[in-house]
C-alpha cells in the first residue's frame, strides 16, 4: 500500500501536490495580470479558491517532501482523513470557481460578440485552464485519499476482528484444556 502510485509520502504523491500548487499559481498571475479581473465576482472567487489551493497543496507537497526524506509513511487513518475531508473541499471549491470563470470568459468572449480587450480574454482563458488542470490534479488526489482512506479502515477493522477472534479461540482452547485437565483429574480420584 505505500508504494501505491499518488499515495502521501510517495514520489507520484509530491508530484500530485506540486502540480496542483504550480497550476493554482499560473492561474492566479494569469489573472491577476489583467486590468480588469475585479469587476468579476467568478474572476474574484477563482483568485481566493486558488490562493486556498496554493496553501493547502504547499503544505502537504512540505510533508510529502519530509516523508519521503525521512522515509515514513503517512497511512495513519486520522492523517488519510485529514487528507480526504480537505483535498474533497479544496477540490470542490476549484471547480465551482473554474466553472463560474468558464461561464463568464465564454461570455465575454463569445456571447458578446467579440471581446473588446483581446488580451485580457486571452489571459482569463488561460486562467481557467489553468484552474481546471489545478481541479484535474486535486480530484485524482482526493479519489486516491478516499480510496487509502476506506483500504485503511477496512484493514484495521480486519485487523481489530482476527484480534478479537484470535483471543476467542484462545479462551475456547484454555476452556477446552482445563476440562480435558478436569477429566482427568477425575479419572485419577476415581482411580485411587
Amino acid at each position: 500500500m505505500r508504494d501505491f502510485a499518488g499515495a502521501p509520502g510517495t514520489l507520484t504523491g509530491l508530484a500530485l501536490r506540486l502540480s496542483q500548487c504550480v497550476f493554482a499559481a499560473g492561474s492566479i498571475a494569469a489573472m491577476t495580470t489583467t486590468t480588469n479581473f475585479f469587476n468579476s465576482t467568478s474572476f474574484c472567487y477563482l483568485i481566493a479558491s486558488m490562493g486556498l489551493q496554493i496553501i493547502w497543496s504547499f503544505g502537504l507537497t512540505l510533508l510529502d517532501a519530509y516523508a519521503l526524506v525521512r522515509k515514513k509513511t503517512l497511512h495513519n487513518t486520522v492523517l488519510l482523513s485529514l487528507f480526504v475531508v480537505g483535498d474533497w473541499v479544496t477540490a470542490i471549491l476549484s471547480l465551482a470557481a473554474a466553472s463560474a470563470s468558464a461561464g463568464i470568459a465564454v461570455l465575454y468572449f463569445h456571447d458578446l460578440g467579440s471581446c473588446s480587450f483581446v488580451r485580457e480574454c486571452q489571459k482569463y482563458q488561460m486562467s481557467v485552464a489553468l484552474a481546471f488542470f489545478s481541479w484535474i490534479t486535486t480530484a485524482i488526489s482526493s479519489l486516491i485519499m478516499l480510496w487509502l482512506f476506506a483500504a485503511a479502515r477496512k484493514c484495521r477493522f480486519r485487523r481489530r476482528n482476527t484480534e478479537q477472534l484470535n483471543s476467542l479461540q484462545y479462551a475456547r482452547q484454555g476452556n477446552q484444556a482445563r476440562h480435558w485437565f478436569d477429566i482427568y483429574a477425575e479419572m485419577g480420584t476415581q482411580s485411587s
